[in-house]
Parts: structure tokens; sequence; C-alpha cells
């Protein structure tokens, strides 16, 4: 009885392997083969070449996080500029003028230096045969802080008058 039940079980083994074995052949052999097909396809299309679609994926990624980093020190850098363009003093308005009759020459003059948005100084030198002065407003959206000469409202407006 007990011959009988290993050959039972060895049949039972022997008949489970031929089932894998043509399961293999018959369903899972030609699907990998579809599979593989696939793949190949796949990396066909992605570019080809001896390297595999996930090496140059993976490649991609490695060169967008190459790229991002460089576009976020850009952007660091365009910020740390733009901090400095809010501060230059692009326009820039001069007049001179002959402030006293007695004196000749035009040695008197006013000077604006102002930034994109008009604040900034304007500078008076008043020249005269005993001395010369020289006085400083502050500008705030191209209007002095004290009460203007004509030749200080003229020099801001030429400074205004600027296009960078």
């Amino acid at each position: 009885m007990q011959n009988l039940l290993i050959t039972a079980v060895l049949a039972g083994l022997v008949s489970a392997l031929v089932v894998t074995a043509g399961y293999h052949v018959l369903v899972a052999a030609p699907r990998l083969r579809s599979v593989t097909t696939t793949i190949d396809a796949h990396d066909g299309l992605l570019g080809g070449g001896a390297s595999r679609a996930t090496d140059r994926l993976a490649a991609l990624e490695r060169g967008n996080a190459a790229v991002t980093g460089a576009q976020e020190a850009a952007v660091r850098r365009i910020d740390a500029l733009e901090k400095v363009a809010r501060s230059e003093v692009p326009r820039v308005g001069f007049v001179r003028y002959n402030s006293f009759d007695d004196v000749g020459s035009d040695l008197s003059y006013a000077l604006a230096l102002l930034n994109r948005d008009g604040d900034g100084v304007v500078l008076s030198s008043i020249y005269s045969r005993e001395e010369t002065r020289t006085y400083g407003k502050a500008v705030s959206g191209f209007k002095p802080a004290t009460e203007p000469s004509d030749e200080e409202l003229a020099a801001i407006a030429k400074a205004r008058a600027v296009t960078s």
C-alpha cells in the first residue's frame, strides 16, 4: 500500500511538471517574447542605442536636476541684480546758469541724481565773486522735499525726461 501511495504521489508530481512545462511552452514563453518585443520597440522609440530606456530616463532625470539647480542659481543672481538696479541712478539732469548779474559765465549749476522712481537728490552750487555755496535737497517721486529753485526744477525735469 505504501508503494501505491508513493507511485501516486510521483505520478502527481510528474503530471504537475508536465502541465507546468506545457504552460511555459504554450503560454508563458510566447507572452514573454511579446513583452520583450514591446520593450525593444519602446526602447527604439525612446532613442534606441545600447542602453535601456530606464538608463536613459535616469540620465534625463539627472540632467533635469542639474538644469533646475542652474535655474535656481540664475534666479538668485537676477534677484541680486534687480536689488542693485533699484539703487542705480540712471536719471541725471544738469543745468548751468548765472546766479548773479555781476558775475560772468554760467558757473552756478543744479544737478539732479534720481533713480527710476524719481527718488534721489538735487544738488545746487551757487557761485559768486566772494564764495561758492552748495546745497542738497532730497527728492522723492520727482518732487523736492523743500522749496526748489527754478533751476533745480529744470534739472529734475531733465532727469525725468531721460529714458534708459
